[in-house]
């Protein structure tokens, strides 16, 4: 029975996923089935050769440096030589400037044996990353996504190759005896084309670009579906998206990427089984739908959702014994609190009174008065009960959130202790959050200047899957080869399964500041759904001015804060007509 439910399950989703034949020459007929391709292509051009091969095996590199037509022509000219001879076979990585998600263009000219030459691609989010092995040792692998691999190149022809998320690209010849003509080496960019519609700009040009890299590591990860990495796991991994949405709704307001995944990960889960096997993660998806419709006002595609959000709330009440939460499946919060068992329950009992007490908001607005009832009813037993953080700042954020513990308390205690330590990119968000929750505006300010702004130092151009500050006190950027005596950021660090260069240096989860910024520092949050009614009320800090855009279903909310001498904020907002602002600069 379960197999066949399972099955029908399978069937439901793949009968209802996009079929779009309209776009087909007409020669393909009406009957085709098809999808399109949200995302689109731009090539880019090297921006540096980082390293080569020593040597005569190579010459003329700095042509790839040049602008491509991505077309193989018969002049013969601005080319790039790579010779084997004598058992040396040269190689040399080119970097592209910045992450992106997508391969790499080859174009060839016409060396005098015209077989197929083979080449070794090496794709790195980082340089040491191009220069490992597939191994035990530096945790180099292809897992998800191919990123070291051998194949042919044609002479005289255009090659298109590669998937995964890189920001560098070693060519090496396999063989001897053998000449590569490279015209081209181009970068191959997939993307959704999209506008980023909100924006933040300070008086701290570091939290502005602490803000755009957490947009862009989202914006990358908007593929086909919203992955988690575009490295690894490229998965649709649900509590990773809480962070991701609540960014997408800063930066690029309403996308139907967000929709697509929701609905694949209800569609593959049937009850009572848990989202990816992880009890939080299913909680996380009502948080997720709570915090989209306060965004979005889309009440239609809510209500796609309440017979399975109803029967997950029956679910989640089930879960609890004598005022605690008792859920089953894989517990788990994030990895770096994932060995503290204490931890985990905190963590998920608060999370649980949270999915109540937002599955009663969604219940009433679906008009299930009785669903409600029941949710606030299992709450009100929760909070009954106050369980230990033991420590951890993942689960003292969600205790300081649920409201079991005052947010002040919890800071103090907790989450303000050591500074920047025992942070989490993941959980760093509601790190975040709960401080802003406890007034200490200034704490959680600096704190994303020296956390994500030490990826930024390290020479990261988007966030990463975990980050400890000791890591960087003898380390080598990620864009130069390590010398000798110094860590390597990349391959040296890292846990669980991030270990070394498996670790992904482009996850959404870590793009918390971008939202919490925007809704902050830049001061506007929701009061109504749909952004009907919103509120700006600032918290600059340090900060002389702050400047930027809102999205809202009806267009960008503009928002200019300045502080003047007397310490006061003079505010200049232009909302667009259907939007009330309630303003409170304190």
């Amino acid at each position: 029975m379960k197999k066949l439910l399972a099955l029908l399950t399978c069937l439901f989703y793949l009968e209802n996923q996009p079929i779009l034949a309209q776009n087909l020459p007409p020669i393909f007929g009406s009957n085709v089935i098809s999808e399109k391709d949200a995302r689109v292509k731009q090539y880019l051009t090297a921006t540096r050769i980082v390293w080569k091969t020593s040597g005569a095996g190579i010459s003329g590199e700095q042509n790839l440096l040049r602008p491509g037509t991505g077309q193989a022509d018969l002049m013969h000219q601005n080319i790039c030589t790579l010779t084997s001879k004598d058992g040396e076979k040269p190689g040399l990585v080119l970097d592209f400037g910045k992450e992106i998600q997508g391969g790499i263009q080859l174009v060839t000219d016409q060396p005098s044996n015209q077989h197929p030459i083979k080449i070794r691609l090496r794709f790195g989010e980082s340089v040491s990353e191009t220069m490992s092995s597939i191994d035990t040792v530096s945790g180099a692998t292809n897992d998800h996504a191919m990123r070291d691999f051998i194949i042919e190149v044609p002479w005289l022809g255009v090659m298109n190759v590669g998937n995964t998320g890189f920001r560098f690209v070693r060519i090496d010849l396999v063989d001897d005896n053998r000449e590569l003509q490279l015209k081209e080496a181009r970068a191959i960019f997939e993307y959704r084309d999209l506008d980023y519609i909100g924006s933040f700009k300070s008086s701290d040009e570091r939290l502005n670009t602490i803000w755009n890299t957490g947009a862009y590591t989202v914006h990358l990860n908007m593929q086909q579906f919203l992955w988690d990495g575009i490295k690894r796991d490229r998965l649709v991994w649900v509590g990773d998206m809480h962070p991701e949405i609540m960014t997408i709704n800063s930066v690029f307001g309403k996308n139907e990427v967000v929709a697509k995944s929701l609905d694949q990960a209800r569609d593959i889960t049937p009850l009572p089984g848990w989202m990816n096997g992880i009890s939080a993660y299913s909680m996380w998806w009502v948080l997720i739908h709570r915090d989209l419709y306060k965004y979005q006002g889309d009440k239609e595609y809510l209500r796609k959702q309440q017979k399975y959000l109803v029967a997950l709330l029956d679910l989640l009440i089930s879960k609890t014994k004598d005022n605690k939460e008792n859920l089953d499946g894989t517990r788990f919060l994030d990895w770096p609190s994932s060995e503290n068992p204490k931890a985990i329950h905190a963590g998920l009992h608060a999370m649980m009174i949270m999915t109540l007490d937002a599955g009663a908001e969604l219940c009433t607005i679906l008009d299930e008065p009785a669903q409600a009832q029941k949710c606030r009813a299992a709450s009100t037993n929760l909070k009954l009960y106050v369980p230990d953080a033991n420590g951890s700042k993942q689960a003292a954020a969600l205790l300081a959130l649920s409201g079991l513990v005052p947010a002040q308390k919890a800071n103090t205690e907790v989450l303000a202790v050591d500074g920047c330590a025992r942070m989490s990119t993941f959980y760093g968000y509601y790190m975040l959050q709960a401080r802003a929750k406890a007034g200490d505006y200034q704490g959680a300010i600096d704190c994303i200047r020296n956390y994500w702004g030490g990826m930024l130092d390290m020479g990261a151009t988007t966030f990463w899957e975990d980050f400890d500050l000791d890591w960087t006190k003898n380390a080598a950027p990620i864009t130069e080869i390590v010398p000798e005596g110094k860590d390597d950021i990349h391959g040296d660090f890292g846990a669980y399964c991030y270990k070394n260069l498996r670790h992904s240096l482009c996850h959404g989860w870590a793009s918390g500041p971008t939202a919490w910024l925007s809704e902050h520092v830049l001061g506007a949050s929701v009061l109504e759904p749909g952004c009907k009614s919103i509120r700006i009320q600032p918290n600059l800090g340090d900060l002389k001015w702050v400047e930027g855009t809102f999205p809202t279903p009806m267009g960008a909310v503009k928002i200019r804060h300045e502080k003047l001498a007397n310490g006061k904020i003079k505010s200049t907002i232009d909302a667009p007509k259907g939007v009330k602002v309630v303003q409170n600069n304190g």
